[in-house]
């Protein structure tokens, strides 16, 4: 088992996606934006579908216009949706296998298999678009996306990544002027 978590660490197209994220939280939007993008052409549209949508979903962070901000989100839902399609039949491996990956907000090595590593991607990507879509004064469309954002957070485990997205959702709601529905 000691291997298969010495693969996992080994992932360097995580490692490089982590980088970027880090030049871009220090302040160095334009080189992340750069490794992003050759990151995304070296892994293409065939390549993972978790590397695809992590990397879709950071790059969107790093867009200067609202719209190519849309696109990238638009690709990473896009990725988690096609893998979690092909994954559900497939069964869930125990943990500390290979191909396993740290939910957002979780600690250091928490391993998860990377259909619940996606699925806990899905309010934040529901929520990225719904800014998106606020941003290009789309406020129908951000309220849809808000919806989906809130039954997707719902599925979470409660801790500090739900608790945030959910306090994400309802400040999004307040911007829009109504809201998206309740949080039970």
């Amino acid at each position: 088992m000691e291997q298969r978590l010495e693969a996992l660490s080994e992932d360097g197209v995580l490692t490089r996606i982590g980088q970027a994220i880090m030049l871009h939280r220090a302040g160095d939007r334009e080189e992340a934006r750069n490794r992003l993008s050759a990151l995304w052409h070296e892994i293409g549209p065939q390549g993972d579908a978790f590397h695809r949508c992590a990397l879709a979903h950071y790059m969107a962070d790093t867009q200067d216009d609202p719209q190519d901000e849309l696109d990238w989100d638009l690709r990473a839902l896009e990725a988690a949706e096609g893998f979690v399609t092909e994954r559900r039949e497939d069964t869930v491996p125990a943990a500390g296998e290979p191909g396993m990956a740290a939910v957002p907000g979780e600690g250091p090595g928490t391993r998860y298999h990377p259909l619940v590593a996606l699925s806990a991607f899905f309010p934040s990507l529901h929520l990225n678009i719904a800014a998106d879509y606020a941003a290009l004064d789309r406020p129908a469309d951000a309220r849809a996306q808000l919806l989906r954002a809130r039954a997707s957070v719902n599925a979470l485990a409660d801790g500090e990544y739900r608790q945030g997205l959910r306090d994400a959702i309802a400040r999004l709601e307040l911007q829009l002027g109504g809201a998206a529905g309740p949080t039970p």
